[in-house]
């Protein structure tokens, strides 16, 4: 019992670090390359901050846990909406910017029901993850046509050409072993417990690849850069339904569980659906500490609910 817990809990430390500091040095490069900080936001670290929940991912489906890589992916963006963007928002009220409620928002949306239709088929096999991941660069790009172009939008710390390609290599190389000692251990507290792979992946797999992100959303808000709090969630939630449901499925073709049917689907797209309503039809169009508590309240609500369903058949 004590390996697989010491396993979850190093990986998940190991992955926030690793990916952080491969964000800092890729970015540190891509610098170098004549890259804007534009573009870099909007590629090295938009990525960067879902690369815990894509290699965990990635490795589930290769070693035949796929329910674990579904699992991690809408648990993520769960996390994302209602305890990252739930937390910031009662520490801060986070005004929405327009662009984002014209764009971002309503893509998210329509990406969140397209995933559910392409549930319906009863599995996301390689068809369904082709399509994913085809749609990734088409969504991007529609989403950065029309972006105004901020330089000092992002801090890059500069570093020595060596440091940064040490940096780089060696983060990427612990993050690829974490998520291998992570997905381990959270299949061996799977089978310990008597519970499914999918449940470790929408709870502990979750709340830990989305550290990135609560830490990027706080430490944003509280610059007053509300709008690259709001963004990061987004912008994670975006590639975890398209990159990371894709990637898994093109690896290891997978059946879906009934239970995300009945709860996890529903549970993903209402609280998408209930930012993009907070961000549009609130008076200031903010997302206020009280619907930060609401957020708060509802991931406790989702996590009740997989306690309740778990219980009789336990």
């Amino acid at each position: 019992m004590i390996w697989p817990i010491v396993a979850v809990v190093l990986g998940i430390g190991l992955t926030v670090i690793s990916a952080d500091k491969f964000v800092e040095g890729a970015a540190n490069l891509a610098t170098r390359l004549g890259m804007s900080h534009f573009l870099i936001g909007l590629t090295i670290v938009s990525v960067g901050t879902s690369s815990p929940e894509l290699l965990v991912s990635a490795v589930a489906a290769a070693n035949g846990s796929p329910s674990l890589a579904l699992g991690n992916a809408l648990g993520s963006n769960i996390t994302n909406i209602t305890l990252v963007l739930g937390a910031t928002a009662f520490l801060l009220p986070l005004a929405v910017p327009k662009p984002l409620i014209a764009r971002e928002l309503p893509m998210l949306v329509i990406v969140s029901i397209c995933v559910c239709l392409l549930a319906i088929r009863g599995s996301f096999d390689l068809i369904a993850g082709v399509t994913l991941l085809g749609a990734l660069p088409l969504v991007l790009y529609y989403l950065v046509r029309n972006q105004e172009k901020s330089e000092g939008a992002i801090e890059i710390t500069q570093h020595k050409l060596g440091t940064a390609v040490t940096l780089t290599i060696g983060s990427l190389l612990v993050l690829i072993g974490s998520s291998k000692v992570l997905v381990w251990g959270a299949v061996e507290l799977a089978r310990q417990f008597g519970v499914s792979e999918l449940i470790i992946g929408l709870t502990i797999i979750a709340i830990g690849t989305s550290l990135p992100e609560l830490a990027a959303s706080v430490a944003s808000a509280l610059k007053n850069n509300t709008d690259m709090a709001l963004g990061t969630v987004i912008g994670s939630n975006l590639f975890n339904f398209l990159g990371v449901i894709g990637l898994a499925a093109v690896i290891s073709p997978f059946a879906i569980e009934n239970d995300v049917y009945l709860r996890d689907l529903p549970w993903t797209v209402g609280v998408t659906v209930l930012l993009f309503l907070f961000s549009r039809f609130s008076s200031k169009q903010e997302i206020n500490r009280s619907h930060g508590l609401l957020f708060l309240l509802l991931y406790v609500s989702y996590l009740w609910n997989i306690l309740a369903m778990i219980a009789p058949n336990s």
